[in-house]
């Protein structure tokens, strides 16, 4: 079961680079970060999946050495757009049309507020907006994973402006916001592993209203 699977996954500390995650696994994985709900549909963010040895072991060097990207099988980057243009948002719009077949009055004019609000916005909150649709992302990326039962790790410790500098994210109006490294357990070599999950009680950590 899911909920299963929830205490079974952790933030893996130690991958194994002699196995290797299957093609079919890692595409379910990144179909459902492709699937998860973003604000408006807008989809503000790109997913860079890096199998590339010698990329990742320049990534691991930005992720202040972290063995993880270089002993898993792929890092999965979460890149968001650095700001709204009406050409991004307008592309939303032209993708419902394809999809469903028509680009209804209705469909126009609620893009066409969306731009009123957006685009007058400085960039810095307009990104920051694109990042948190990108972690919404990565939590669909994650619960498959489980699913799947393929370790993954989440880090926001790493280098933004080195990531985007090795991956040409600037040219693309992108910015690395957050990553997961996916792959195997190495067991034997995991402190983590053994203790026990460390989480608040439902007391201390819910709210009733």
């Amino acid at each position: 079961m899911f909920y299963e699977k929830l205490e079974w996954r952790y933030a893996t500390k130690a991958m194994d680079a002699a196995q290797t995650v299957p093609a079919e696994k890692l595409e379910r994985i990144i179909d459902a970060a492709r699937k998860a709900p973003t604000s408006s549909g807008l989809q503000p963010f790109q997913l860079l999946v890096v199998k590339d040895a010698e990329t990742r072991a320049k990534l691991s060097e930005a992720a202040f050495g972290q063995k993880q990207l270089v002993d898993g099988t792929a890092v999965l980057v979460f890149a968001a757009w650095d700001n709204y243009s009406e050409e991004r948002i307008d592309g939303v719009v032209d993708l419902h049309a394809e999809i469903r077949g028509e680009k209804s009055d209705a469909l126009v004019t609620y893009y066409d507020g969306l731009k009123g609000m957006y685009l007058p916005r400085d960039e810095r909150t307009n990104f920051e907006h694109a990042a948190r649709q990108a972690y919404i992302a990565l939590g669909f990326a994650m619960m498959a994973a489980a699913e799947e039962e393929v370790d993954a790790t989440p880090m926001e410790g790493f280098d933004p402006a080195a990531f985007d500098e090795i991956l040409g994210l600037k040219d693309k109006g992108l910015k690395s916001v957050v990553i997961l490294p996916v792959g195997y357990r190495k067991p034997e070599n995991d402190w983590l592993l053994p203790q026990k999950k460390v989480r608040r009680s439902r007391e201390n950590f819910v709210t009733e209203v």
